[in-house]
């Protein structure tokens, strides 16, 4: 694993309706490693809905990176880091269903799309 000096990205308004499909957009590839649906991956990464433009979290603001089992996050993710190399930066637009389901599911986030940008620093 490696750690970055690389900033807390800002995000750009998405125009026009919440897509209903996974958007994803490589903002910076990386070279490094790939990461792979069975990894585990180190990122720095930001939150935002994407209706409202609010910040919802951000490992940038806790001063640390964060390590994950791919297959125990949300299905956007699991969707959309695959691929991905270290060292890159992308950005996932994220619907309900591939986040924290309907609304009325629970989850504060439950009915939202939202959108994170992910700097991907290591794959195991």
């Amino acid at each position: 694993m490696t750690d970055s000096a690389q900033t807390k990205p800002e995000v750009e308004f998405v125009e026009g309706p919440a897509p209903e499909q996974l958007v994803i957009t490589d903002i910076r590839e990386g070279d490094g490693d790939e990461a792979t649906a069975g990894s585990t991956v180190n990122v720095h990464y930001l939150g935002v809905d994407f209706e409202s433009g609010e910040e919802f979290d951000s490992s940038w603001d806790r001063g640390q990176a964060i390590t994950f089992p791919l297959a125990s996050l949300v299905k956007g993710w699991q969707e959309g880091i695959p691929g991905m190399r270290v060292g890159g930066r992308r950005q996932l637009v994220v619907p309900p269903a591939l986040a924290y389901g309907p609304a009325g599911g629970g989850h504060r986030l439950s009915g939202r799309t939202l959108i994170f940008v992910i700097d991907l620093l290591g794959v195991r």
